[in-house]
């Protein structure tokens, strides 16, 4: 169950692209620098088209083998995260506040090494296109790349994706068909009350104690609203007042937050659920409330059949097992729900979490996910 070994060959300058885009990370659509490099590579590969601005600053590159209608496209993602790096790398972020914190740079730099091993080899029957998506992290890169029409535009017929992994075993790959990776929902509740002085709370309309309230409260639409063998995540992250003084009740309360499901039905079922709460324990206590809830990536489903193709690719590679769901979330739902696909995870070994200060992607993973690359475009485009 080998890597290829061309990758072992391409490895440092491989390695060496992804240090590049490391220290010179790049948030949402502004990944000008590292989508101008991206193309700059996938023409030198000899890349038969390549194109950019694809959702404003994606890239597309089209790789012909022998002659065949089908298409199949390999995405990962460009952008990095607003994060001040911690890691004390040689290489490390070089724009304070910015930091490549997922293993966007090690996406990016193991699809570049597959386009030029596909490239150079055309061992498959039809086209791969390479797709470079901006804005991952919040963004919709995704959503906007379909809308721009990128799936119709270069016949994609499959689409398929990875994302490095800590704390799964180096080259690792595990995977679930169907729902994955969650639906992201965000909610902004706006408490009114009347403000006043904290010695005489009975002249003021305390909107702190209701919008506590509303906090313990809407943890019952996980425990007491939706069905326990279901999954739902519904956290509180921000809880602000118009006071910084300590004797002073303030006339308003901010609550922010974030609601996870894999079921649409369940989606629904826990915004109606919010907006209940929200609005009858704002009647309870007085106050007047206002909810702004926004629909967020949806439900990330990998398609069956496509799921197995990519375990077979996967199990070419190293070895394939069961991933548990996860309750983050991940736009390349978008371009599932445009065309079937699947999205796999690959070890990255011990070290840091994901979106955190210290987290550093494994280079020793490159040679892995490449092969993955490769294995799927050879396989799903076998003459």
């Amino acid at each position: 169950m080998p890597v290829r070994n061309r990758f072992a060959e391409l490895h440092d300058e491989i390695t060496a692209w992804r240090h590049d885009f490391h220290a010179h990370p790049e948030l949402q659509f502004d990944v000008h620098r590292t989508a101008g490099i991206v193309a700059e590579k996938l023409r030198q590969f000899g890349c038969d088209e390549v194109i950019e601005g694809i959702g404003r600053t994606g890239v597309v590159g089209l790789i012909k083998g022998k002659p065949g209608d089908r298409c199949v496209g390999l995405r990962a993602d460009m952008d990095a995260l607003p994060i001040l790096e911690a890691t004390g790398l040689p290489y490390a972020s070089t724009e304070p506040g910015k930091m490549h914190a997922c293993g966007h740079d090690g996406h990016t730099s193991m699809l570049l090494g597959a386009a030029k091993y596909l490239a150079e080899t055309r061992n498959f029957t039809g086209t791969v296109a390479v797709i470079f998506q901006p804005a991952e992290e919040g963004g919709g890169g995704g959503r906007v790349m379909c809308e721009d029409g990128m799936m119709d535009r270069f016949g994609v017929d499959e689409v398929y994706g990875m994302h490095n992994w800590p704390s799964l075993p180096l080259g690792e790959f595990i995977i679930k068909p169907g729902p994955f990776f969650a639906g992201t929902d965000e909610f902004t509740i706006t408490v009114n009350g009347q403000g006043g002085h904290a010695a005489k709370p009975h002249l003021a309309i305390d909107p702190t104690v209701c919008a506590a309230a509303m906090v313990t409260t809407l943890q019952t639409i996980a425990s007491r609203t939706v069905n326990p063998v279901e999954q739902i995540v519904v956290t509180v992250t921000s809880f602000v007042t118009a006071s910084t003084a300590y004797n002073v009740i303030p006339p308003s309360v901010e609550l922010r937050g974030t609601v996870r499901t894999l079921k649409e039905e369940v989606r629904d079922l826990a915004e109606e659920r919010l907006g209940e709460i929200v609005d009858h324990t704002a009647r309870a206590h007085g106050c007047r409330a206002e909810l702004h809830y926004k629909r967020n990536y949806p439900v990330m489903a990998n398609h069956a059949t496509e799921t197995e193709y990519a375990i077979a690719a996967a199990e070419k590679v190293s070895t394939c097992g069961d991933a548990p769901f996860i309750m983050g979330g991940e736009d390349f739902a978008y371009m599932l729900n445009e065309r079937p696909g699947a999205y796999i995870l690959m070890g990255n070994g011990p070290g840091a979490d994901v979106h955190t200060p210290d987290y550093n992607f494994n280079d020793d993973a490159i040679p892995f996910g490449c092969s993955w690359f490769v294995e799927v475009a050879e396989s799903r485009l076998a003459g």
